[in-house]
């Protein structure tokens, strides 16, 4: 049998969420990472001066993973798991970020984006988000390139700056479906307004404008953040089971009112699971056979099967 420490090195280099259990199986700890692999095996390598997580790692007798598509998607998954059900060790439930959503506004008076902390009226919402000011960092990134604000009719400073942009109110609807495209992750509307702001924050850095060059790169990496893959939060209260398999084992996740928020796995024969494989939702099943191999890999790793 292999030790957790050993096993650790078969994690992902890729964001996750990793979990840990101890001899009788119970649930010990759930944490987050943008390396998997890097942050589980500092478990053993770098506690420090810090005996209280000592003594968890020692008890430590599994080491199990979820390979998520973004750091974002790793962010929310472990905040719901902890909302769901939190482990001895982990000290909060749920993550300490602000849950935010971006509200679409296209009234003549302040056409625009705007931070939301609930979703409220009629207007078009985006999100849920995490980090409110991730969420208000992109929003400005947006703004730089779509500047929805200066398509009003108003008088003084802003139809200065509108004459200075050479927009007006014929632009809104332009502009406005592009922030709606953006925002529904439409891959080319996402890599041309990523490469505007990259296009900027280079030519600042050219001319030496290295503050705002800096600023720039904050805002593209909220920006990023956004607009990554994100499946385990939703705006709808959606609720659905998602299955995989590999080698006689059986992962299984439950969406509950929008939130993914249990992650199970057990010993399966392929015949047991095929049914529940099949229905699994066609936008989750890479996600789903993924993990289900590194499930097994991990079980196969530490004599567990």
């Amino acid at each position: 049998m292999t030790g957790p420490r050993t096993v650790a090195r078969r994690l992902p280099v890729g964001p996750g969420v990793y979990r840990f259990r101890d001899a009788a199986g119970k649930v010990l700890y759930i944490g987050r990472a943008v390396n998997l692999r890097r942050r589980v095996q500092s478990y053993w390598t770098h506690l420090g001066d810090r005996p209280g997580l000592a003594r968890m790692v020692r008890q430590i007798a599994r080491v199990e993973g979820v390979w998520c598509d973004s750091e974002h998607e790793a962010a929310w998954l472990e905040r719901n798991l902890l909302e769901h059900s939190k482990p001895r060790w982990n000290r909060t439930e749920g993550g300490q970020e602000v849950v935010g959503y971006i509200r679409f506004d296209d009234g003549d008076s302040r056409p625009g984006l705007r931070f939301a902390h609930t979703v409220t009226g009629t207007a078009p919402h985006f999100g849920p988000y995490l980090g409110g000011l991730r969420i208000r960092q992109a929003i400005s990134a947006m703004h730089r390139v779509l500047p929805l604000t200066y398509t009003t009719a108003a008088a003084g400073s802003e139809r200065e700056f509108a004459r200075l942009f050479g927009i007006g109110p014929g632009d809104r609807r332009a502009l406005a479906q592009t922030a709606i495209a953006v925002l529904e992750k439409d891959p080319a509307a996402v890599a041309a307004l990523r490469a505007e702001l990259v296009r900027r924050r280079d030519r600042a850095a050219g001319e030496l404008r290295f503050e705002f060059a800096s600023k720039l790169q904050d805002e593209i990496t909220a920006f990023d953040w956004i607009v990554a893959e994100q499946k385990v939060s939703w705006l709808e209260p959606h609720g659905v089971e998602v299955f995989g398999w590999a080698d006689g084992v059986l992962v299984r996740f439950e969406v509950r009112g929008g939130r993914m928020c249990t992650w199970t796995q057990r010993a399966s024969s392929e015949q047991a699971a095929r049914t529940r494989v099949a229905a699994t939702p066609v936008m989750w099943q890479a996600f789903a056979q993924r993990n289900a191999e590194l499930a097994a890999r991990l079980l196969a790793d530490s004599g567990d099967t």
